[in-house]
């Protein structure tokens, strides 16, 4: 059946940190580029850096803390949450199975709902920066190649050794999404439905890799979330994704001709050079910043309604 992963050190170095009512968190948030913001609205929060936790890895990338943050979110009392303050990515050089290592750490503790934001790149001309992306799917070419975060033996011998996938996003957690925008009065065309593109990074896309995307479906595309995903579905959790488009995919409709510049050069024609356009990480970050107010919103409204449905 494969080996049992042993989380005894992990759980016992969290747990000791925490107040007895912060020990069994509902809900965990994972926080993607620029959206570290949420944990300021965390009431009562701990704070445990990733270095001081056994089997975690260090988030390298501007924009990811490095922390978990523990608390309660939502009016009135709170719901127990526990929030990544920065993830790990396969491009920093973690395995796959220290980037999926602290949502089975969540699952251990008692999270039953993640929900996972990320920053993406927009593949679809209908989603400008700034949409969010409820998920109803993904595209994840790592994992048809041989880079999927479930290879190899069981963490856990009571997992299903073939995880299906077709209901990896939750449709009561999309439903609470737009019922959150609906009761803080965000508009209709701030939030969409949309399949993300996880890509291994760390480069950003071709303009012929964002057009191949586009071409078999994906509507945005981002370096990270789908291992989690995996990982919290195979754990049992419910699974709700936010991913925020923080820029255009560069995909121009023509590609310039260096040949016909040339051509014209030597004709004695003037020739206008076009504006080469890249993406940058500064981009992504100023828009998660610019957006963290109505992410928080979102995503604390949702918690809320988590909560109300156990009672």
């Amino acid at each position: 059946m494969g080996r049992v992963t042993d989380f005894t050190t992990t759980l016992e170095t969290i747990r000791s940190a925490l107040p007895e009512k912060l020990q069994k968190p509902r809900v965990g948030i994972i926080c993607g580029s620029g959206l570290n913001g949420l944990a300021e609205h965390i009431k009562e929060i701990v704070t445990i850096s990733y270095e001081t936790i056994p089997g975690f890895g260090k988030s390298t990338v501007a924009g990811h803390k490095s922390a978990l943050a523990f608390g309660l979110f939502g009016e009135g009392e709170g719901v127990p949450v526990v929030a990544m303050l920065g993830r790990f990515h396969a491009y920093e050089g973690h395995p796959l199975s220290t980037v999926v290592y602290p949502v089975r750490v969540m699952a251990q503790l008692g999270v039953t709902d993640m929900i996972i934001t990320n920053a993406a790149g927009s593949l679809n001309p209908k989603l400008p920066v700034g949409t969010i992306v409820v998920l109803h799917d993904h595209l994840a070419l790592p994992n048809l190649t041989g880079m999927n975060p479930l290879l190899g033996p069981h963490t856990n011998p009571n997992h299903p050794r073939f995880l299906p996938v077709s209901d990896a996003y939750s449709p009561v957690l999309r439903r609470y999404a737009f019922l959150a925008a609906h009761h803080h009065g965000i508009e209709r065309s701030a939030l969409a439905e949309g399949t993300y593109a996880w890509v291994s990074g760390p480069t950003y896309e071709s303009p012929a890799e964002g057009r191949f995307l586009r071409l078999i479906g994906a509507d945005v595309v981002g370096m990270s979330t789908v291992p989690e995903v995996l990982a919290a579905r195979e754990e049992g959790m419910n699974v709700l994704v936010f991913s925020l488009v923080t820029n255009f995919v560069v995909i121009p409709d023509t590609y310039r001709s260096i040949q016909d510049e040339v051509e014209a050069e030597l004709l004695g024609k003037q020739v206008e050079l076009p504006v080469q356009e890249v993406v940058c990480h500064e981009e992504v970050l100023a828009i998660g910043k610019e957006k963290a107010v109505v992410m928080k919103k979102l995503v604390e409204r949702v918690v809320e309604l988590i909560a109300a449905e156990s009672k």
